[in-house]
């Protein structure tokens, strides 16, 4: 049993550690194993904390990434399909996103179990210790690259290969059987986009880990008026059809709404519901507000301004 009071010299760079070997024997200093962090004596410990309500924002946006690219392409690449026939891939592709990742989780620490046994964040290099490998005294470097982030870096990667995986082998059928085969370019797509999402989360994932809450904000509120732009917007009555009563358009119009609403709890976290649930609140206000101006914003109109 190691002595408390006895003390090692610290390793170089910040994500070097060494491993108890026995007693008072460490080893040099190098790489943590899979789970551990050095501690501020470069003592590799053994992380048993679990993910923070904004680590699990972070994964289901990663999650959610996938799933909405998923049916943005079974819809870009069917425009001219009616909405109906197409439901039976977009329910595939929740429930290829679901199953992937209770499949994810039962492969993660504690295994077998939904629970995930993860490493503290505490600043954006601990997502790019391989950009941080000492080179003492400029003589030979040490590397000691890891997943300090344990397993945020991994469990999205994980989570995108058995997403892809399970679309291989039940969309194309889905396909074949339920849409003549209308979905398969949606498929051929995902072929794409589905590795570009694994180089996306290996390069930005710690950008991504800190600005993804004000990504989907913004991203949400520009999409949502493209989409009202492609409404009817004759008149108010017009507009109000188009939108709430078009199943399509209305379906897509909440989408854009929870995306908001997502992003604003992954940024307030809801630490403070007394401020933070009215903002929720007002998720909708941009879509009234752009319904309610139309009549003053129209192209139409530019012709009457002098």
């Amino acid at each position: 049993m190691a002595d408390p009071t006895f003390t090692v010299e610290r390793c170089p760079g910040l994500y070097c550690g060494r491993i108890l070997l026995g007693g008072n024997n460490y080893s040099e200093c190098g790489a943590c194993p899979r789970g551990y962090q050095p501690n501020e004596q470069s003592i590799c410990l053994a992380c048993d904390s679990e993910p923070t309500f904004y680590d699990w924002m972070y994964l289901a946006f990663m999650a959610l990434l996938s799933l909405i690219l998923h049916w943005f392409f079974i819809d870009y690449t069917n425009r001219n399909k009616t909405a109906k026939s197409l439901i039976p891939l977009h329910v595939s592709a929740l429930l290829e996103s679901v199953v992937a990742a209770i499949l994810t989780l039962l492969l993660v620490e504690p295994y077998g179990s939904l629970r995930v046994r993860s490493c503290p964040v505490t600043k954006l290099s601990d997502w790019y210790s391989m950009l941080l490998n000492p080179q003492p005294n400029y003589a030979q470097k040490l590397y000691c690259t890891q997943e300090i982030v344990y397993p945020l870096y991994t469990i999205v990667m994980i989570y995108y290969a058995f997403s892809l995986l399970l679309m291989m082998l039940f969309r194309p059928a889905i396909s074949y059987k339920f849409t003549q085969r209308r979905g398969t370019k949606s498929i051929y797509a995902a072929l794409y986009f589905h590795p570009i999402l694994i180089v996306l989360q290996a390069v930005l994932s710690g950008l991504l880990y800190y600005f993804f809450s004000y990504m989907v904000i913004v991203v949400s509120l520009i999409t949502s008026v493209i989409h009202l732009c492609g409404c009817d917007l004759i008149s108010y009555s017009s507009v109000t059809k188009d939108i709430f009563l078009n199943g399509r358009n209305l379906t897509i119009l909440v989408g854009h709404w929870f995306l908001h609403a997502f992003g604003i709890i992954s940024l307030t976290q809801l630490t403070q519901l007394e401020i933070h649930l009215p903002i929720l609140a007002l998720v909708p206000f941009p879509t009234l507000f752009f319904i309610l101006t139309i009549q003053f914003s129209h192209p139409s109109h530019l012709e009457d301004v002098h």
